[in-house]
């Protein structure tokens, strides 16, 4: 009985990095092609300023 709850507890917490990792790559390639953009922002403010 109590090895099934240890092995759903270990599933969830498998689950969760897997999902953690995902997120993680997403922002990564998110900021990898909307960063050059969101730094052109930027310098044009301070340009303006």
């Amino acid at each position: 009985m109590f090895d099934c709850l240890n092995a759903e507890k270990g599933q969830g917490i498998v689950e969760f990095a897997i999902v953690l990792a995902i997120v993680l790559i997403m922002i990564i390639l998110v900021l990898m092609f909307a960063g050059p953009a969101i730094g052109n922002i930027y310098s044009n403010i301070q340009s303006v300023a």
